[in-house]
């Protein structure tokens, strides 16, 4: 399971198991990908919930 954020300046893949880790990222800087990473914590459930809506199970 995983997610992709995406900015005007890049892209960042965020794997959500074992744990939320990057999987890759392009043209975002430090700041930004740890910036993504918290929105990505804080929406966790919220993302796990639409991720089993849009692929089922």
């Amino acid at each position: 399971m995983h997610v992709h954020v995406q900015s005007p300046d890049g892209e960042a893949k965020f794997w959500l198991e074992p744990v939320i880790a990057l999987a890759q990222q392009t043209g975002l800087s430090r700041r930004e990908i740890s910036e993504a990473q918290q929105l990505v914590q804080e929406h966790e459930n919220d993302i796990r919930s639409a991720w089993h809506r849009h692929f089922g199970g």
